[in-house]
């Protein structure tokens, strides 16, 4: 079978390996589109200690089951299925506690084992989740990524009723996550970036504000759409020193920040002025089974739809694909490689 492995720092090649030989507890999943993840670029780059090469990464993905272990049950073979990829032990402290996307010995396909880069893949059975025949696979395969921002969301909107909400980032996180905020009930939804072309693109798909947060005139034009509400959540899906400073600036009074960008991890942050405002500041890094779930079922009612904002190439021009993302010359949020589709 053709892999896309990353054998270094800027260096991803189609390989001929063999197809994986499955264990008792696993299925074999003939894989058919495969998105590129925000954190897939900094392995790329060498910049994630998590990522060693070489590897085939790839954890957002979806395909149909070939094969099934002599000890999985409760999996239809031949099933169209999406892969939640985040695997736990159920053992430990954490996930004892109920606490699972915190488990201590959590392990992620892609990273800690082979991914989807590639025609197939084995997994756990217990990672398979079951999808009607009739979600198309690039829609299935935002169910990873859409899970994140579920999470995100639900928890920062938690507090606050009909709120106004603030999205650093036009990537694809932050634009999942300002599709779940709508869903939930937000006020408006602003997604502010420095990227004009990604901003318009975020126009195209039915986000009516958008801003540019590295413009002078930026928070004049944030108060002119809040008015006297302000704003009571904000979502840092960039999560550097500038959107963390002006996070702190301009949340209301009791209002929440969730971290959800990994830009950075030395950060300045005034603390005194968290505790006098009463400010909740909260970071979300992955999902429950339950809000991967739900995630697929959004998918499933077409309440999010990879359509006008997401681009498709193929495995071969993953490499390239890479280089682009690296160097800015992608307009949309999200590419796919179509493997089998």
């Amino acid at each position: 079978m053709k892999v896309l492995s990353w054998n270094g720092p800027k260096q991803m090649d189609i390989e001929e390996r063999p197809v994986p030989e499955i264990k008792a507890d696993e299925v074999l999943v003939k894989v058919d589109v495969v998105g590129i993840c925000g954190s897939e670029i900094e392995g790329f780059l060498g910049h994630n200690s998590l990522r060693v090469p070489p590897l085939v990464m790839g954890h957002e993905f979806s395909g149909r089951v070939t094969e099934l272990g002599v000890a999985v049950t409760g999996v239809t073979k031949g099933a169209k299925v999406v892969v939640n990829p985040l695997l736990t032990c159920e053992t430990c402290k954490q996930c004892v506690r109920g606490n699972e996307t915190l488990c201590e010995n959590r392990q992620i396909i892609g990273i800690h084992r082979s991914g989807a880069f590639a025609e197939y893949v084995a997994v756990p059975a217990s990672a398979i989740v079951e999808v009607p025949e009739s979600l198309d696979s690039y829609a299935a395969s935002l169910a990873e990524p859409l899970a994140c921002c579920f999470r995100a969301v639900r928890r920062a909107m938690a507090l606050h009723s009909v709120p106004n909400v603030l999205i650093y980032g036009a990537g694809a996180i932050g634009l999942l996550s300002s599709f779940v905020a709508k869903e939930l009930g937000a006020n408006k939804v602003i997604v502010a970036d420095i990227n004009e072309e990604r901003l318009a693109t975020l126009k195209d798909v039915g986000i009516t504000y958008t801003l540019n947060n590295g413009k002078d005139d930026f928070e004049q034009q944030l108060e002119d759409i809040v008015g006297y509400k302000g704003v009571d959540v904000i979502i840092d899906a960039v999560g550097f020193q500038p959107t963390r400073s002006q996070s702190a600036k301009l949340v209301n009074p009791g209002g929440v920040i969730m971290n959800v960008g990994l830009g950075i991890d030395e950060t300045t942050v005034p603390i005194n002025h968290f505790i006098r405002s009463e400010v909740t500041v909260l970071g979300s890094f992955c999902y429950t089974r339950q809000d991967f779930q739900d995630a697929v079922q959004l998918l499933v009612e077409s309440k999010v739809t990879p359509k006008g904002w997401t681009e498709v190439r193929t495995l071969e021009e993953g490499q390239q694909s890479f280089m682009d993302l690296v160097e800015g010359k992608v307009k949309n949020s999200k590419i796919f490689l179509n493997i089998n589709c």
